[in-house]
């Protein structure tokens, strides 16, 4: 099969730039797009007949409807080309993809669009709905993606992603109101921090993280899903019931409380998935833990090169400098940063001097130091 021509329903959105990016660099394919936000993207009914792998990277609500334009514009010239779809609803997508002729794949993956250049470590969901010439390709695809996957039926997806997303969701945004409430007794977020455990700290970074992001992206997950209101009235009973109980009080409410939301729960999850929770909490308060502490380093090695590291890590040895902790992340603009912690009583003047090293030798960047 000959390098196809990929084309992106939504080339202008978040997604749609991810994607036309990682084509292009990570697998070398030529990109074209559709977007109403893009004045010199192409016509809808161009990119509908040069196309031969077309991908609907839209909003939930529009998706549908927005295939079935393409069904008709396309008119049949689809057949032998492959379809795929990134929304987080599968069931109707893929039902309005499968009215084509084309081979159809519904894809979610479950992350927003990241600062790497590829999804690797990030789960995505594959529904293979109609695949046969296109499955080498697809897998080449897969490859190049790096990310971890799990098939599923399209109902499933949607049925799962009720309590993965949409519960999840509700959860935060839920906790966001009350927090708004309290604001005027108690103070804000801010003013709270200093107060916090590791799971209040981790809850409270997953709300600010949905607040920060698209919030079409978290209405359609609530409301684009069939399967949400179903959960969410779930979720309000199981409040409701623990409100109730502790409203009121005394041994018997105690005893119900633990046996249904405690001991219940405890058997139905059984014990190795709650040893494995367990062991991933305790690893996020670790890290957590890391990175409160003032005494770091954040550092940019402007070449990745094998040895890169080591190097850097050879400066601080050099100064007599030891280290508590290393952690990598990425920038907006994807350079990769890392984030040296040192114990309390590291010589301000030693890694005043490393610094200093880091920079003049061109191993690195030094970003910041706090002391």
């Amino acid at each position: 099969m000959s390098p196809p021509l990929i084309g992106i329903v939504g080339s202008a959105g978040a997604y749609g730039r991810w994607l036309r990016r990682f084509f292009e660099t990570r697998m070398g394919l030529p990109v074209i797009g559709h977007d109403p936000a893009d004045p010199d993207s192409l016509p809808e009914a161009e990119l509908a007949r040069r196309a031969e792998v077309l991908i609907f990277s839209a909003p939930i609500r529009h998706t549908a409807a927005l295939i079935e334009r393409y069904v008709e514009l396309a008119n049949g010239g689809e057949a032998g080309r492959l379809w795929l779809d990134v929304t987080s609803i599968k069931a109707a997508p893929i039902a309005a993809m499968l009215r084509s002729r084309a081979e159809v794949v519904g894809l979610h993956p479950m992350t927003a669009p990241p600062k790497s250049p590829t999804l690797k470590g990030r789960v995505t969901v594959v529904c293979e709905a109609r695949l046969e010439a296109w499955r080498p390709w697809l897998g080449d695809f897969l490859h190049a993606l790096e990310g971890e996957y799990v098939r599923a039926e399209p109902g499933q997806h949607d049925r799962i992603m009720a309590l993965v997303q949409a519960m999840v969701h509700a959860s935060h945004l839920a906790q966001a109101g009350v927090l708004r409430e309290q604001a005027g007794q108690v103070g804000a977020l801010a003013e709270l921090l200093p107060f916090r455990s590791a799971s209040f700290e981790m809850d409270a970074a997953i709300l600010a993280r949905i607040l920060s992001l698209n919030p079409a992206i978290y209405e359609d997950i609530q409301f684009g899903n069939p399967h949400a209101h179903e959960i969410l009235t779930a979720l309000h009973a199981q409040i409701g019931r623990m409100a109730a109980l502790v409203g009121e009080g005394g041994d018997a409410a105690r005893a119900a409380f633990r046996a249904e939301f405690l001991s219940g729960n405890r058997e139905a999850l059984g014990t190795r998935v709650l040893a494995d929770g367990n062991y991933s909490y305790e690893r996020l308060g670790y890290l957590l833990a890391d990175l409160a502490g003032a005494r770091a380093m954040s550092v940019h090695l402007p070449e990745d090169r094998p040895g890169s590291l080591r190097a850097l890590l050879h400066v601080f040895e050099r100064h007599g400098v030891s280290l508590s902790s290393i952690h990598s992340s990425r920038t907006p603009e994807g350079e990769v940063h890392f984030r040296i912690g040192f114990d309390a009583d590291v010589e301000a003047d030693a890694l005043g001097r490393a610094a200093a090293d880091i920079d003049a030798s061109g191993i690195g960047r030094v970003l910041a130091v706090g002391r």
